[in-house]
């Protein structure tokens, strides 16, 4: 449009970052792609943690986790055919990369020790904190300041997480400090991705987050093993890493087209996911509190979408 100023917008491939030149409309049109990208990465999620609470039914977490981001890193190699292209590997911030690999296995660690003992809404719902923590810290970390109506659109998405866990109606199960700890965990995770974002490539850091994890992992993985009771619960394990793995490729490639404040409210939208995984899959019955939470949920998703399409048009 005539009068529009041009900025840039971060974009990218495999191979690396890229900048490339857009006029406002532009960029509202990546943030809506981003806004879809997320959605698809907060589903394969709720796939990886639905899979990790029925195998936590016959195997050890940590094993769990462990077989995860092996898997994950596998595939990883095979997708980029890494021997042809070892300058995936390559990284000018070692250290945030190391960080952030953590950070990931924090969170992961977290939510599979979660999922163990709460339902899948209950460890979904503590997570859906993050938000508030992403985008406090995004301004400071980032310079990604959150406007009022952001802000707004996340304490109402909070709201319908309330009224899903409904707080002080009963005794919270001590586990719950596991979520807490992944709250914390995925919160740097999303920020930091959004940071390298800005040098590395994608290839590099869905790699190098699994290979420190997978590395980290490997003596309480082997020291915890049990062999899986079946070829359909090896199935499942060896599924977890491939939920991880497109699901976090999914999740950078979110966070190069957007700013995290953008991103971070359609994290709430996993509790959908979640409630009717919950139910096909551990016959747990969503009560009305849960269903009305989720609506809202969803409804403070859908108007950061409708911002979006305004700020396009």
């Amino acid at each position: 449009m005539a009068g529009q100023n041009e900025i840039k917008v971060p974009g990218g491939s495999a191979a690396g970052p890229v900048e490339v030149s857009a006029s406002n409309g532009g960029f509202a049109q990546t943030s809506l792609t981003a806004i879809g990208l997320i959605l698809l990465a907060c589903l394969c999620f709720s796939g990886l943690d639905a899979t990790a609470k029925y195998l936590s039914q016959s195997l050890p977490p940590l094993q769990i986790v462990w077989m995860r981001f092996v898997v994950h890193v596998v595939l990883a190699l095979v997708l980029f055919r890494v021997w042809k292209n070892p300058k995936f590997f390559k990284t000018g911030r070692p250290v945030l990369q190391t960080v952030r690999a953590f950070t990931l296995l924090g969170s992961t660690v977290g939510n599979f020790m979660a999922v163990q003992y709460l339902q899948l809404a209950e460890s979904m719902s503590i997570l859906f904190a993050a938000p508030f923590v992403v985008t406090a810290l995004a301004g400071p970390m980032l310079g990604e300041w959150a406007g009022m109506r952001r802000w707004a659109a996340i304490v109402v998405g909070f709201i319908g997480v309330i009224i899903v866990t409904q707080p002080g109606s009963g005794q919270m199960h001590w586990a719950a400090i596991y979520s807490v700890g992944a709250l914390v965990c995925y919160a740097l995770y999303a920020l930091l991705t959004r940071k390298l974002a800005e040098t590395d490539s994608s290839a590099s850091m869905l790699l190098i987050s699994a290979a420190v994890a997978a590395s980290a992992m490997t003596p309480v993985g082997l020291s915890v093993w049990v062999e899986p009771p079946s070829l359909f619960h090896w199935g499942l394990l060896l599924s977890t890493g491939v939920y991880g793995c497109i699901g976090h490729w999914i999740f950078i490639h979110a966070h190069r087209l957007a700013p995290a404040p953008v991103l971070a409210p359609f994290i709430y939208v996993q509790i959908v996911w979640m409630v009717a995984l919950g139910y096909l899959v551990f016959d747990d019955v969503p009560a009305i509190s849960t269903l009305v939470g989720a609506s809202v949920v969803v409804a403070s998703g859908l108007y950061i979408l409708y911002r979006e399409q305004v700020r396009k048009n």
